[in-house]
């Protein structure tokens, strides 16, 4: 068993054994701030979805309203007039058949992958290396389209993708903790709010089993699903 640092037990310490409100919990993850870092601000969920079944499987994207915090490196794959879009809009690395080069050889310099449909035949051949690092484009998250100009602008805006693994958790980083309370809580609401609408009609029982949220360096502190599954 792991030793756990002092500073770890210091933090636990610090929460009650107990399912906080969002405000609450917001509030408390100042107080839990430890690194001498941004930490990020980490939210997990537990679903009662079997994601075994394709209309269980639970994934998709969300702009958050206040951002990430983090500075995304978007990488386009497109031809013709799409190149000169995905550039207008600040992708940072626009190709096809030379950025797929690029991938084989290894030089992955990018945090967001998006392609145009004509060009995912050249995709598929660098699918190998992309799927391992959850960067294959995808159309349920917005990566795959015609729309490279919103694409692009949503993954500079603080977009974050969310899927659901096969017990049924997902997390997501949705900001960090140099952010104000409210754009916390802000930011919180408009990423369970995705997850309450993609709420599978086929799902039995209570939605959101578990909850909690916590930072990069710290203990998780638990929410109050009820509240949660309230969130429209």
């Amino acid at each position: 068993m792991a030793k756990v640092s002092k500073r770890y037990k210091a933090l636990s310490e610090k929460i009650e054994d107990k399912n906080y409100s969002l405000a609450e919990a917001c509030s408390h993850l100042k107080e839990l701030k430890s690194a001498k870092f941004d930490e990020s601000i980490e939210v997990a969920l537990n679903l009662n979805v079997d994601p075994r079944h394709a209309d269980q499987m639970i994934r998709g994207a969300v702009v958050l309203p206040h951002g990430t915090g983090k500075t995304v490196r978007v990488a386009v794959f497109a031809k013709g007039a799409k190149m000169d879009e995905a550039k207008a809009a600040g992708a940072d690395i626009v190709g096809n058949d030379d950025l797929a080069a690029d991938i084989q050889a290894g030089n992955i310099n990018f945090d967001v992958l998006i392609a145009t449909p004509d060009c995912m035949g050249i995709v598929g051949k660098v699918g190998r290396i992309l799927g391992p690092k959850g960067l294959m484009p995808n159309p349920k998250v917005g990566t795959v389209t015609m729309d490279v100009t919103k694409a692009v602008s949503d993954a500079k805006g603080g977009q974050v993708t969310y899927r659901v693994d096969k017990k049924g958790n997902m997390q997501a980083a949705v900001g960090k903790i140099s952010f104000s309370e409210d754009a916390i809580k802000e930011n919180i609401i408009a990423f369970v709010s995705a997850i309450n609408k993609a709420k599978p009609a086929s799902a039995k029982g209570r939605y959101i089993g578990n909850a909690a949220v916590s930072l990069t360096m710290s203990p998780s502190v638990k929410l109050d699903t009820t509240e949660l599954m309230d969130i429209k």
